[in-house]
């Protein structure tokens, strides 16, 4: 295990090629996609997805999630927590394998760096070499390149909080807010000194996954693991007579490790499951005629010659978590509504005597329209026999905003007995009567206001 307080020594990866990097490839190509196309994708006149925060409201293609809603968020966040806990459980750090955004850009540094001034040999030679023409011209191509990059990687960033379209007039015609040149240059500026300089270091120091891996590993595990029975103890083909085993100390798994460690020194948190030196022993033992695997995915359990157990205690509470939360999820989505309602009783006067004797409430009414498009709403009451006094009725509601109004609910004095009546405002859609929202308030009589008044003096 790597000692982290020592000097850091720079971390030269060899590229290596075979069926685990092919497939991190294609999962990087389309993750990268997505991340990159996404912003530009239109939906319904709007981003198919966008955080907007001034507006206060986030776009996910037809769905729309304001302030109130924000349960929806927090419900896939816990989601997300036990899918991680759920699939380290089962097969490792597949996440910081094959989808962490610090892999994956990581990657595109790496490639751009290979481009140009060659695989490993070459840059190692390269660095220790004189500083000539050649050298700077390659170095400054390599950081000109990261540094577009980088800033490719941060617009994109940024355009999921700002319309990409908008983003890029702005951009192209120099009227940048004030806030948009500061996160463009912040994440920019991380991106390019996190992927180009401290890269492994993100991995083994700040990162927590690494270090509470043990907390979720089993025997059962999925890792990669070195098979010390069949290559120990290590020496050449030569010496197999001599009792030697499949291992011949090539170290191209160290060689092509990003993290810079020894898999076959057993299980350690720097190692991100990102298969480079199974495909690197593979290359080998198929080179020596020898069966794939001394390096391979397996459990503890099973490369230690046992089975591996998938159904254990703690997968199936992961599991269940996570069937409860989608399907929490699903039916919170199946029964929304997007139009919420909220009454305030006015409190400086409990209740008012209208000239010919009626008694009289004055409530606040905040009626919000979620949809995408403008509505027409119905406000009724329900639960108390009172006319109502207010402006229009329907009101129209445009999308995405707030109508407020006020208006007075008149009873005929001793037409009930009741200190408090409780009751219900509706609010329901003209067009789509299935469209209601409801709120409960309370009726307050002469009687309720005296007693109240009493408890107020006391």
């Amino acid at each position: 295990m790597a000692d982290t307080t020592e000097k850091r020594v720079k971390i030269y990866p060899k590229s290596v090629s075979g069926r685990f990097r092919s497939v991190r490839w294609a999962v990087s190509a389309l993750l990268l996609g997505i991340y990159f196309i996404l912003p530009w994708v239109r939906y319904d006149g709007h981003p198919a997805l966008l955080f907007d925060i001034p507006g206060r409201k986030f776009y996910i293609f037809n769905l729309i999630i304001w302030p109130q809603e924000v349960y929806y968020l927090a419900i896939l966040l816990v989601f997300l927590v036990f899918s991680l806990f759920f699939f380290t459980a089962l097969a490792g750090r597949l996440w910081c394998g094959y989808a962490c955004p610090q892999t994956l850009f990581t990657d595109i540094f790496m490639l751009i760096e290979k481009f140009i001034e060659g695989d490993r040999r070459e840059r190692i030679t390269l660095d220790k070499g004189s500083w000539t023409i050649i050298k700077i011209g390659e170095k400054a191509a390599k950081h000109s390149l990261w540094i577009a990059f980088s800033f490719f990687t941060a617009f994109t960033f940024v355009a999921y909080f700002v319309p990409a379209s908008e983003l890029f007039e702005r951009l192209a015609t120099f009227t940048l807010t004030s806030a948009n040149l500061f996160w463009l240059g912040f994440f920019t500026f991380t991106t390019y000194m996190d992927c180009a300089f401290l890269r492994e270091l993100m991995c083994l120091v700040p990162c927590p996954y690494g270090r509470f891996q043990s907390a979720l590993f089993d025997q059962d595990t999925l890792i990669i693991g070195y098979d010390q029975k069949r290559g120990e103890p290590r020496g050449h083909k030569k010496d197999a007579q001599k009792g030697a085993g499949d291992c011949v100390n090539c170290t191209l798994c160290v060689q092509v490790c990003p993290t810079g460690i020894d898999i076959r020194n057993g299980l350690q948190y720097e190692c991100i499951a990102c298969a480079q030196c199974v495909d690197a022993c593979n290359s080998v033992m198929d080179k020596l005629g020898l069966a794939r695997g001394l390096i391979r995915y397996g459990s503890l359990r099973s490369i230690a010659g046992g089975a591996t157990k998938v159904l254990r205690p703690r997968m199936f509470v992961y599991a269940v978590s996570l069937v409860l939360l989608v399907s929490t999820f699903t039916y919170k989505l199946s029964v929304r509504k997007p139009l919420d309602l909220d009454v305030l009783r006015e409190r400086s006067s409990l209740y008012q005597r209208t000239e010919d004797g009626r008694i009289s409430n004055m409530y606040t009414i905040k009626a919000m329209n979620m949809d995408r498009v403008d509505h027409k709403y119905m406000i009724k009451t329900e639960g108390l026999n009172a006319s109502m006094r207010m402006g229009a009725n329907p009101i129209t509601v445009k999308s995405g905003e707030v109508y407020k109004t006020y208006l007075a609910l008149v009873i005929e004095n001793g037409i009930t007995d009741k200190k408090v009546t409780h009751f219900d405002f509706v609010i329901e859609d003209v067009d789509n009567p299935r469209m209601v929202a409801r709120r409960g308030s309370t009726f307050l009589t002469p009687d309720t206001a005296d007693k109240h008044a009493k408890v107020s003096l006391r």
